[in-house]
């Protein structure tokens, strides 16, 4: 067996996916038992009273032709009616607030029927997992919106939630009772030996690194786990570039407005300079116009010594 081989088996063997990878994480919540412990991180209860989740369509209906279709990565049914829609993002998505909203919306509005009560609509929570710091004026990784009244704080009303987890933000070092940390450090492994030794924190942890397993083991789904960090590596080389070409296009509008500014300055400061030495001159003609009149020249020769003319000295001297 050669060097090469032996590499390339080693290399294999040692394979696992990344659940910041959306198609990953969605494997892993196909997994009653992996969704079941995520769905109790995010409601902060113990798994053990969460009786059934269910997945549903990841598709919005749309209500009209004109409609923005949404697709979800994950949108999960809890058995009292409760929605939960969770997304994976790894790269920094424009408008990623207005889109929550819109998924949140959409979820929320989407229960009713014709016909239906308003008191049948059932509690829905957005959970952005976020591989980006999306707020950078703080360090708070993990965070839970609702709609609060401005001046009391005081709920509005518990139907609508957002929550956000930053990965980034998430500290080396943190002791916490909350099961949700153990979940983005889960997120957040890279490599057989951290996912092992999270593996211990709980039964649900353990089921989501066996699940994690199969999935990298599996050809079909790594064929498609590739494909999709490509199209993220892709899409991340396409606004590289698309960056520095927006900041070569802005320095060279930069360059031709400061050349004009240049011109413009140099036309003003030549003008300047135009007009003191051609009153400078002028002070030197009238002086030697008026010595050669002392000296009893007429305005014809007085012109012709000057390289003026005749009218030119009249004006000088009159």
């Amino acid at each position: 067996m050669t060097q090469k081989t032996k590499k390339i088996q080693k290399t294999d063997s040692d394979f696992i996916m990344s659940p910041k990878v959306d198609v990953c994480f969605a494997g892993l919540m196909e997994n009653p038992t992996v969704r079941k412990g995520f769905c109790a991180a995010i409601l902060r209860v113990p798994p053990e009273t969460i009786e059934k989740t269910e997945l549903l369509l990841n598709h919005l209906q749309r209500d009209h032709a004109d409609d923005k279709l949404g697709i979800l990565d994950v949108r999960v049914c809890l058995l009292d009616g409760v929605q939960i829609n969770m997304e994976m993002q790894m790269k920094k998505y424009a408008f990623w607030d207005e889109r929550t909203l819109f998924y949140l919306c959409k979820m929320f509005s989407g229960q009713l029927k014709s016909g239906g009560s308003y008191g049948n609509l059932k509690k829905c929570i957005h959970v952005s997992i976020l591989d980006f710091i999306h707020f950078p004026n703080d360090k708070s990784f993990y965070r839970r919106i609702g709609f609060c009244d401005r001046k009391t704080g005081k709920l509005y009303s518990n139907k609508l939630e957002i929550q956000v987890l930053e990965l980034k933000k998430l500290p080396k070092e943190i002791e916490t009772g909350e099961d949700i940390v153990n979940w983005m450090r889960f997120f957040n492994g890279k490599s057989k030996e951290e996912f092992q030794q999270m593996a211990k924190e709980s039964i649900y942890l353990e089921e989501a690194y066996d699940t994690l397993q199969k999935l990298s083991a599996d050809d079909i789904k790594r064929l498609e786990y590739e494909a999709r960090e490509k199209a993220l590596k892709d899409y991340n080389t396409f606004v590289v570039d698309a960056a520095k070409r927006a900041a070569e296009r802005a320095a060279q509008r930069a360059a031709k407005q400061g050349e004009k500014r240049g011109e413009k300055r140099g036309e003003k400061r030549g003008r300047k300079i135009g007009e003191k030495i051609g009153e400078e001159n002028g002070i030197k003609l009238s002086k030697k116009v008026f010595k050669l009149q002392a000296q009893g020249e007429n305005e014809q020769n007085i012109a012709s010594e000057c390289d003026i003319t005749v009218e030119k000295v009249r004006q000088i001297l009159y």
